[in-house]
């Protein structure tokens, strides 16, 4: 999956407000058939969807395109599917998924609209908002190798807090334990581990400070739920023009160093040996792919932005 820095929600029923989130900068969108369609609405919603796919590839193919369709146990899932698998769509949101069963079920019904439909390649990308899914992070995360992302919690008034029974403060700690075993199985599965979500729509300082400690504790995107909150989001998560060039330049130390026969070097003030250089390859490797990177002046890298995220 491309490692989107933010993921942005878009009721599926008003269009309008997609050109809001791409004119924002939103990494990926995604377009909603769940929570913030009304029930006698959806039907329609799904038709609104497709056809919001088709017009917004039409003019960007480089922004992710996922939908959340309603869970399984609605019974709504199939015909959600049924009208959004489309071109140009990236992949789902899979709500409610409480085991690696559950991503096997959306399997059976996404490999059979791939076929129908002549689409290809969708991902997943799967919300952990069940206490079972918590207990059963590794196994969903290995499930299907659609399963591209997962998204560690932290909601102050969602799904998350009502089944945890925790009280949310700004700090997190009270979800540290919960986004941990998240990152974890994300970080084995080798997936895209998110965070999220910051509810206070107008504490911007306050989005600032949590999007940057989950990039500390390892998380390398986050889900928005307001256009105002993107630009704060990729910044949080985007790799600085000083990260890259120190990666940059400790992996061309080692090399230098262990052409010259030594395995382990002095850089910066940093003792560094091989597992330095493999960690900074790794992070100069994600910086490459993430959207909207740029090189830093005299990079020797080249660091583009992806071809596209689909």
């Amino acid at each position: 999956m491309v490692p989107y820095r933010s993921i942005l929600f878009v009721p599926g029923h008003k269009p309008a407000w997609i050109d809001k989130a791409l004119a924002a900068g939103a990494d990926c969108i995604v377009l909603d058939l769940e929570d913030s369609v009304p029930a006698d609405l959806k039907a329609g919603a799904r038709q609104t969807v497709a056809e919001s796919i088709r017009t917004v590839r039409s003019r960007d193919t480089r922004v992710g395109l996922f939908v959340r369709v309603n869970p399984l146990d609605t019974r709504l899932t199939g015909g959600d599917l049924e009208a959004v698998v489309v071109q140009g769509l990236t992949g789902v949101f899979a709500p409610k998924i409480s085991t690696a069963t559950d991503v096997l079920r959306y399997d059976a019904l996404l490999d059979h609209f791939e076929e129908r439909n002549g689409v290809r390649g969708l991902e997943y990308i799967v919300p952990v908002e069940m206490i079972g899914a918590i207990q059963a992070a590794r196994e969903i995360a290995l499930a299907s190798p659609r399963v591209g992302a997962m998204i560690g919690p932290t909601a102050e008034h969602a799904d998350i807090a009502r089944a945890v029974g925790y009280r949310w403060t700004p700090e997190g700690e009270e979800t540290l334990y919960l986004r941990s075993r998240i990152l974890l199985g994300c970080r084995e599965a080798g997936i895209h581990p998110l965070t999220g979500l910051w509810e206070r729509l107008d504490d911007l300082a306050g989005l600032k400070a949590f999007a940057e400690k989950g990039r500390q504790l390892g998380f390398r995107g986050m889900i928005a739920i307001h256009p105002s909150h993107v630009a704060v989001v990729n910044e949080a998560f985007s790799p600085t023009a000083e990260e890259i060039e120190f990666h940059e330049g400790l992996v061309g130390a080692y090399e230098q160093a262990a052409a010259a026969g030594s395995g382990a070097v002095r850089y910066r003030g940093v003792h560094i040996d091989k597992a330095h250089a493999d960690t900074a390859r790794e992070w100069l490797a994600h910086a490459r792919a993430t959207p909207g990177a740029r090189p830093a002046p005299g990079d020797a890298l080249g660091i583009d932005a992806p071809e596209g995220g689909h």
